[in-house]
C-alpha cells in the first residue's frame, strides 16, 4: 500500500535543493501562477539529444494525484511506488496564450512574416511533459513544393482506423471537417507550436479539450483531398509551417531534440530538413540559395536573348549595326571570329 503522505513529504523536501534549481518558497496562498514561476519549480533536464517516443498504455497505472503548493504542477503516484510531475491542463489552458488568436482558421494568427523573430527556442518536453510519435512509419511525401503547390507537412501512410496520437500536451483548437484536410485536429502546445493531424476517418477529441502526449486524437483515414489512407502531419509556429522532420524522425519514432531552435528561414517552403550538423546545414542552404540565384540570373539572361537568321548578303558588320552592337561582341556571344563564314540559315545571337 502506498503511503501518500510520506511520498508527498519526501517530494516536497526534494524540490528546493535540486542542483541548479533557483531558490523558492512553497506558497499555498491562492494567487495567479505565471509560467516563469511554474518553470522554476521543475528542473529542465538535459534533453539536447534524441528522445524516445512513449508507448501509450504501457507502464504502471496511476493511483492518485497530489498537489505541490503550485496550482499548475501536480504529482502523479503510480502503483509501483514511482511518481512524476505533470502540468494541470485545466489550469494551463486558461492562460492568455490559449485564448488569444483562438479561432477555427487553419492559420489562426495571419501574422506578417516580417514580424516573426529570426530565431525562437522551443522547449518541446521537460520533466512534466512527454512526447509521442503521432504514427511511426517512413515519410512518403515530404514537406515542400509538390506539383507546383506548397505541401505544408509530411504524409505518413497508414491503414484506415489506425490510432493517431497527440505528439505533445496541448489544447485542441480545431476538431472538425476542413476543406482539403478532411477531418482535422489542430493542437496548440504551451511552447507556441501547433500540430495538425489531417485526413482522419474519425475525430476522437473535441474543441477546447486538453490532451496529453500519446492520447488518441483520431483514427487514420482518407477524408478531404486525399488519394489514399494516410496521416497528413504539420508543425507550425505562429501560423507558418515548417518541415516536421526538423523535429521528428518518423522512421524511428524519436524526437530529434528536446529543445529546438526554430530559425525563421525554416519557415520557407524550400527549407527541408537536412540531416547534417548545423554548420554543414548552413553551408548547404547558402549553396542552394546561390544556385537558385544563379538559375534565376541565367533564366533572365536567356529570356532577354535575341537571335538573327543569316540571309544572303549578311555580314557581321552589317548585323552589328542593325542590332546596335559590335562585331567583337557578336563573336563572343557566338564563339566565332570575324573570318568565320556565315552560312545561310544559321542563327546567331545578337543580344
Amino acid at each position: 500500500m502506498i503511503n501518500k503522505t510520506l511520498i508527498a513529504g519526501l517530494i516536497a523536501a526534494l524540490l528546493g535543493p535540486l542542483a541548479g534549481a533557483q531558490p523558492f518558497e512553497l506558497d499555498t496562498t491562492p494567487k495567479p501562477m505565471t509560467r516563469q514561476r511554474a518553470d522554476r519549480l521543475l528542473l529542465r533536464p538535459d534533453i539536447s539529444g534524441p528522445v524516445k517516443s512513449l508507448i501509450p498504455g504501457e507502464g504502471p497505472m496511476s493511483v492518485d494525484t497530489l498537489d505541490t503548493g503550485n496550482p499548475l504542477i501536480k504529482i502523479v503516484l503510480f502503483g509501483d511506488n514511482t511518481w512524476k510531475y505533470v502540468k494541470d491542463g485545466d489550469v494551463l489552458s486558461q492562460e492568455d496564450y490559449f485564448n488569444e488568436y483562438w479561432n477555427e482558421r487553419a492559420d489562426a494568427y495571419e501574422m506578417d512574416y516580417s514580424l516573426l523573430p529570426p530565431k525562437v527556442t522551443l522547449w518541446l518536453i521537460d520533466q512534466s511533459s512527454e512526447y509521442c510519435c503521432p504514427y511511426r512509419t517512413k515519410v512518403y511525401s515530404k514537406f515542400g513544393i509538390r506539383r507546383g503547390r506548397r505541401h505544408q507537412g509530411v504524409d505518413l501512410p497508414l491503414s484506415v482506423g489506425t490510432p493517431v496520437m497527440a505528439a505533445f500536451d496541448g489544447k485542441v483548437r480545431i476538431a472538425k471537417y476542413v476543406r482539403g484536410y478532411g477531418n482535422l485536429v489542430v493542437i496548440r502546445h504551451p511552447n507556441g507550436l501547433e500540430t495538425f493531424y489531417g485526413h482522419l476517418s474519425k475525430i476522437l477529441v473535441t474543441r477546447d479539450e486538453w490532451v496529453t502526449a500519446g492520447q488518441q486524437v483520431g483514427l487514420g483515414g482518407s477524408t478531404g483531398r486525399s488519394t489514399g489512407p494516410h496521416l497528413h502531419f504539420e508543425s507550425r509556429y505562429r501560423g507558418y509551417a515548417f518541415d516536421p522532420q526538423w523535429l521528428i524522425d518518423f522512421e524511428t519514432g524519436t524526437l530529434r531534440h528536446g529543445v529546438f531552435n526554430l530559425k525563421k528561414k525554416y519557415l520557407s517552403s524550400s527549407s527541408r530538413y537536412v540531416p547534417e550538423s548545423e554548420d554543414v546545414e548552413e553551408e548547404i542552404l547558402i549553396a542552394e540559395g546561390e544556385e537558385r540565384e544563379e538559375a534565376a540570373r541565367r533564366a533572365a539572361e536567356e529570356a532577354a536573348m535575341r537571335y538573327h537568321t543569316i540571309r544572303s548578303g549578311d555580314t557581321l558588320g552589317g548585323i552589328a549595326r542593325k542590332y546596335g552592337t559590335t562585331v567583337n561582341q557578336l563573336c563572343k556571344w557566338n564563339n566565332i571570329t570575324p573570318k568565320t563564314t556565315l552560312r545561310i540559315g544559321r542563327k546567331i545571337r545578337v543580344h
